[in-house]
């Protein structure tokens, strides 16, 4: 007796190669509009968050001598 297998349709249609439907535009449109945002990001918000950090960072006052010996007393 011979078995029979039998392959239902597939119900969505097999990709094709027509390159009407898709061409990478939605790709390239997101990739611009990605780097329009990191360059206002980078213009606009840093200096922003950099002025809300307090009055212009920390200032570090180091004592600083007039003069330096630098005459080296070797012992033979």
């Amino acid at each position: 007796m011979a078995t029979t297998i039998i392959n239902p349709a597939p119900t969505n249609p097999a990709p094709s190669n027509d390159s009407s439907n898709s061409n990478g535009m939605g790709f390239l449109l997101g990739a611009i509009v990605l780097v329009v945002f990191a360059v206002l990001f980078f213009v606009y918000a840093l200096p922003y968050i950099r002025g809300l950090s307090g009055s212009g960072g920390v200032q570090v006052n180091v004592p600083v001598p007039k003069n330096i010996n630098v005459k080296v007393q070797q012992s033979k």
